[in-house]
């Protein structure tokens, strides 16, 4: 997300002396991406980033796929994802492929005694119902249901909760997640015909320097293997930070929706890119307003691209029979369209207050034992 933020404490000039005011060093770290070429931040602790002292666990956290090669469309029944206490534990990855792991996750549990860090994938997370904070070494951030949450590679963080009513969907992302680039202009500002815009985005307030010496344990999970990294401080222990790379919020209710007399393609409806898929967000929008539109979506073929959708509240106009927390899968290979009788009946209506989170991936999806689990089982014969 390239736009700039700063909080806390910082030098006038960066890698200069910064000291503590019994005259120490403080200890800059540079929170950086795609080597020294990408977006970064330059962040000042009062301990040494560095102080690992031990690796106690590790375990394997890779899903286990079940379906490896499949043209069947699914439907899967995302509510039935079982609550848990954990919130790890509560993730269940559902579809997975060389660029990305998505899923859902049900933690009731307040909070956890430990941090999380994901080493290989920037995460995204839709928050279905709840609320709560995202914590990082970057300050907090508030969150409640409707809010997307991008939390870049690296970054060390928590979770809380205020209830044990919460529900979430999340991508694991191998390439960086972005904001549209047709958005952006090319010095990164997005553009007036931008659906949102940088007032939209939540960035990390409340920078709290937490300066202790400890045990603490950071869940770093990398390559598949989960991690229990033993730390000799706090990681929250920044005094000040700057620059273009931190975790960030935005709201699909602040997703303004893109109309036209005629039915507009699903890419009006982007709110994230990657080089590998693409997120976009189905928001209550007025409908075609040519006399003869059809506002129903024109059937097209899956050839280049698996198109997941997750419902999310509203009577979804292409569909029929969908409940919140369900979740289609749409393969490539072959066409796929509105369900018998809503081409028709979406002729004459005005609106719609739909609700729904489309993950578009450029390589096909295959599904985990976890998914199993979910699906109806009978959903690809849905159009006869």
């Amino acid at each position: 997300m390239p736009f700039y933020h700063t909080l806390g404490q910082i030098p006038a000039k960066r890698h200069t002396q910064f000291r503590k005011p019994n005259g120490e060093l403080y200890y800059e770290q540079l929170f950086g991406t795609i080597g020294f070429d990408g977006m970064s931040s330059l962040m000042y602790h009062v301990h040494r980033p560095t102080m690992i002292q031990d690796i106690l666990i590790q375990k394997d956290v890779s899903p286990k796929v079940a379906v490896a090669k499949d043209i069947k469309a699914r439907l899967l029944q995302g509510f039935q994802v079982p609550r848990e206490v954990d919130f790890l534990e509560s993730k269940k990855t559902l579809f997975v492929n060389s660029d990305l792991h998505l899923g859902l996750a049900a933690p009731k549990g307040l909070k956890t005694s430990y941090f999380c860090k994901n080493a290989d994938a920037d995460e995204m997370w839709f928050v279905h119902e709840g609320s709560g904070t995202l914590k990082s070494q970057f300050g907090q951030i508030k969150f409640t249901d409707g809010d997307y949450l991008i939390i870049p590679r690296g970054v060390i963080y928590q979770m809380e909760f205020d209830t044990e009513a919460n529900r979430l969907l999340f991508v694991e992302s191998f390439v960086p997640i972005y904001t549209p680039k047709r958005y952006r202009n090319h010095f990164g500002q997005l553009l007036e015909h931008s659906p949102y815009c940088e007032r939209d985005i939540k960035r990390p307030e409340l920078l709290e320097t937490i300066d202790l010496k400890g045990e603490f344990v950071i869940k770093i999970k990398k390559q598949g293997i989960e991690y229990d990294v033993l730390y000799g401080n706090h990681p929250f222990d920044l005094v000040g930070w700057d620059g273009y790379n931190f975790p960030y919020g935005f709201s699909i209710h602040n997703f303004e929706p893109i109309t036209g007399r005629i039915h507009q393609p699903p890419p009006v409806h982007q709110t994230f890119e990657t080089s590998a898929f693409v997120v976009c967000s189905f928001v209550p929008r007025m409908y075609d307003y040519h006399p003869q539109s059809i506002p129903a979506p024109y059937n097209h073929s899956n050839i280049d691209s698996d198109e997941l959708i997750y419902y999310v509240d509203g009577d979804f106009m292409s569909r029929n029979n969908i409940e919140k927390g369900h979740i289609t899968l749409h393969p490539g290979g072959i066409p796929h369209g509105p369900a018998p009788g809503a081409y028709e009946r979406s002729i004459g209506q005005k609106e719609t207050q739909e609700l729904a989170v489309m993950v578009d991936t450029f390589k096909p999806l295959m599904l985990t034992e976890e998914a199993l689990k979910l699906d109806d089982g009978k959903y690809y014969k849905s159009w006869i």
